[in-house]
């Protein structure tokens, strides 16, 4: 792969990067009790608690509900750049990597 292709790759993968870094995945638990949004580079960005659905005597289920949506924003948000990074690495495949 010549000098070129390699920084047009660069480039493109640059590119990805910025859109991962603005798309949002955002996460619904508990009926709306628990919102987790994260961006598609898998940083938290926001969590929201709604008071009016959380009972404050079952704080184990408040953990399980954030748990939950942590867990299921950074596997969209994986998927998400997997997905975005899958046309580059047959060219990566190409440079014995």
């Amino acid at each position: 792969m010549s000098k070129f292709d390699q920084a047009k790759m660069l480039l493109k993968a640059r590119k990805i990067q910025k859109e991962l870094e603005h798309q949002i995945i955002s996460v619904t638990k508990g009926d709306g009790a628990v919102v987790v949004e994260i961006s598609g580079d898998q940083k938290i960005k926001k969590i929201k608690i709604n008071p009016d659905d959380v009972d404050i005597d079952d704080i184990e289920q408040l953990e399980i509900w954030l748990t939950e949506a942590i867990r299921e924003a950074l596997s969209s948000s994986q998927r998400i750049a997997a997905e975005k990074m899958q046309p580059m690495m047959g060219a990566l495949g190409n440079l014995g990597l």
